[in-house]
Order: C-alpha cells, then sequence, then structure tokens
C-alpha cells in the first residue's frame, strides 16, 4: 500500500513565496518537505495545547469547583501585575 498521497493545494502568494525561499535557502529538499514539516509543527503545538488542557487547565477548574474561596479577582491579578511591572523597572 502506497504510504504518501499526493494534493492539490493553493497558497497566498506570500505562503508560497515562504515556501520557495526555504528550498533555495537549502533548508529543505522540496516545497513538499516544507509544508511536511510546517504540518507536523501544527501536529505538536495541537498536542501540546491538549496536554496542557488536560493536564493543568483541567484539574484547576475542577480545584476551583471544589473550593470557589481560592479564586482570584482580576482587580488582584491586576495588582499583582502593576507590583511585579514596578519591581522590573
Amino acid at each position: 500500500m502506497r504510504r504518501t498521497q499526493q494534493l492539490s493545494i493553493t497558497l497566498t502568494n506570500d505562503l508560497a513565496d515562504v515556501v520557495k525561499a526555504k528550498v533555495q535557502a537549502g533548508e529543505y529538499a522540496s516545497e513538499s518537505e516544507v509544508i511536511r514539516d510546517g504540518l507536523r509543527a501544527l501536529m505538536a503545538r495541537d498536542r501540546a495545547v491538549e496536554s496542557w488542557l488536560r493536564d493543568q487547565v483541567g484539574p484547576a477548574h475542577d480545584a476551583l469547583k471544589a473550593d470557589p474561596s481560592r479564586a482570584v479577582s482580576s482587580g488582584q491579578i491586576r495588582a499583582r501585575l502593576t507590583a511585579e511591572h514596578a519591581k522590573a523597572k
């Protein structure tokens, strides 16, 4: 069974220029390699977001739902950020 599939895609001129420039600069051997690498990066980003949601956001939501007194107001966040910004100067 074939492990590849040929597709026809349409890119804006700017994106097509980026793809061609990557090949011309020798960073990639072909336009297909540029697109494949971009898709792999997109898939890695999607996995990272899913992991963050599952491992951090979900548990934080559950903890806040279980104990609403842990909530921090937007005013408290602004004050904390303002203080940290003042320290950085």
